[in-house]
């Protein structure tokens, strides 16, 4: 009785409902000991991965994740004896941290690394996936290539993540809240000051690099120079527009909430390992003191860890920020433009500070964001599934939509054997000009005798044969005509004739010569024989034939 219970109540959840019943098999007993043994594994905690857990951003969410007691966190990291010190510093809960080997600069270790989450997971879900890894090597005055040929700044902040969203998607879906995070920034949304205000901006242009296949030498996703900071910039350009189409085509089929997010300026992270000694030591102070827009790796990891805890954040398709320290001493302001004011994302606020940020018009390039997918799925050689909305595992439902298909598929055919107006190689028929004459004299003489042969014909037959009963020819709701108008048979047909002549006449009254050849083909087809009508079928060949020499 509870079981029944339990699937009218999910089945009455509408698209869970459908999705939980489609995804549902009979339980083997291989099924029963997987379970058991992901119970004893997780418990009830939730699965998270992260990428780039052994430094900064990552490093401090995954603290932050641990620290609830509530997930198991798996740590995607390229160096697993790193992980396993900074795991011991900041003191990890080891039984809920699993660290994994994933190096981004290789798509063999990205299948590799999903192959192994496959089967650590057992039969548990992945709650949440965060995308937070990156580099950025702005100092570079040349490219730095992956394994696989691609610049590695590209590849390992947006190439790398797109591969593996691609290959766990499927296993997100499955869970109860399921999220997928992806870790923007300011610089790809040049609708600010930071992003828009300081060169070299974040701009794919008509994404030729990419189109090409992005293959060394080709370092730009544009198809243009290389530079270490654009890079950079284009790479998070590209994630917040990944995080939107994802929204688009596939959050209502799986109910994931696809977001992004901006965690304010991390003036001390590692990623700024690669600048200048002077720009690591003067930098923070700069944001801190100048800008107001300073935000520590603790602050920075608790808003990431926010997304994916809060039950706020599990709406998709958000770009989330959040108003701090440049907020503050300006109430004012801050109330006039509801928060979202000019240096959003430093320090302070707290948890209530977070918002829904605005996303530039590159950004929400929907026509370049398709490219951008298609491309990339190119380059990283993955196949996606269509978009189709959940529907009904009825089985009745499935076999008469099968029916369905088919029938409308043959029919379908049956109208497609035929393409008016195109020839047999799919190039639109040219009509000549003779033809065109020929079917305006046509429809001409066909309108006259219509309006005259006809209409004296009509009012013979009904003479003869009588009326043809009332509800035989409209039914009861048509109005019905006065007596005296139905006797009255009228021939006059000069207005019919002259409205068709005058339609004719304005299809060509830019040009005299067309207009004559209508008359000549009118004139042939009413009052001449046999012999006027191979005058005309030779003049339309003879007219063929200088098109094509034309």
């Amino acid at each position: 009785m509870r079981v029944c219970a339990l699937i009218l109540a999910l089945g009455v959840s509408s698209v869970s409902g459908f999705k939980f019943m489609a995804d549902w098999k009979a339980p083997t007993a291989g099924d029963g000991k997987k379970l058991k043994d992901t119970k004893e594994r997780f418990g009830d905690k939730q699965l998270v991965v992260v990428t780039g857990a052994s430094s900064g951003l990552g490093r401090k969410t995954a603290l932050a994740l641990l620290r609830t007691k509530q997930y198991h966190v798996v740590g995607a990291v390229r160096d697993l004896d790193k992980m396993e010190a900074v795991a011991e510093i900041d003191g990890f809960d080891m039984e809920n941290f699993t660290p994994m080997e994933c190096e981004l600069q290789s798509f063999d270790s990205v299948h590799k690394f999903c192959d192994n989450l496959e089967e650590f997971r057992l039969a548990k879900p992945i709650d949440r996936l965060i995308c937070n890894a990156g580099i950025y090597q702005p100092s570079l005055d040349y490219a730095k290539w992956s394994m696989d040929g691609h610049e590695q700044t590209m590849q390992a902040n947006y190439l790398s993540h797109f591969l593996m969203i691609n290959r766990l998607m499927e296993a997100v879906s499955a869970a109860p809240d399921p999220r997928i995070i992806l870790v923007g920034s300011v610089t790809g949304n040049d609708n600010t000051v930071g992003g828009g205000g300081v060169y070299p901006i974040a701009d794919l242009h008509e994404l030729d690099g990419f189109k090409a296949g992005f293959e060394n030498p080709i370092a730009m996703a544009d198809g243009y120079q290389f530079i270490g900071a654009k890079a950079y910039k284009d790479s998070k350009l590209c994630l917040m527009m990944l995080s939107n189409l994802l929204h688009a085509k596939y959050h209502k089929q799986t109910g994931i909430a696809f977001s992004s997010i901006y965690p304010g300026c991390i003036a001390e992270s590692p990623l700024f390992r690669e600048k200048r000694p002077w720009f690591r030591k003067y930098f923070p102070v700069f944001m801190k003191f100048i800008t107001g827009g300073f935000v520590g790796e603790e602050e920075a990891g608790q808003r990431l860890f926010q997304v994916a805890h809060d039950p706020r954040c599990s709406k998709s398709g958000v770009y989330w920020s959040w108003n701090g320290g440049p907020r503050e001493g300006r109430g004012a302001e801050a109330l006039e433009k509801g928060g979202q004011i000019s240096g959003s994302g430093g320090a302070g606020g707290g948890w209530d500070s977070i918002f829904e940020n605005d996303q530039s018009s590159k950004v929400l390039d929907v026509e370049l964001a398709s490219n951008l997918f298609k491309y990339s799925a190119g380059i990283t050689e993955t196949t996606w599934p269509d978009p189709n909305q959940v529907v009904s595992p009825c089985p009745t439902l499935k076999v008469v939509g099968a029916i369905s298909k088919a029938m409308i598929l043959r029919e379908e055919m049956k109208r497609m054997t035929e393409r008016p107006g195109f020839n047999a190689d799919g190039t639109p028929v040219r009509v000549s000009k003779a033809k065109r004459a020929a079917k305006v004299a046509d429809k001409v003489v066909s309108g006259v005798l219509r309006n005259s042969v006809g209409r004296v014909g009509g009012f013979v037959r009904r003479r003869i044969l009588g009326k043809l009963p009332e509800n035989a020819i409209a039914g009861t709701f048509q109005e019905e005509k006065p007596k005296e108008e139905e006797e009255t048979a009228t021939v006059d047909m000069s207005e019919d004739i002259l409205s068709i002549t005058s339609e004719s006449k304005e299809i060509f009254d830019k040009e005299t010569e067309d207009i004559a050849m209508i008359e000549d083909a009118i004139s042939r087809e009413v009052f001449s024989g046999d012999s006027s009508k191979t005058n005309l079928k030779e003049s339309i060949k003879e007219d063929e034939e200088n098109m094509v020499a034309q």
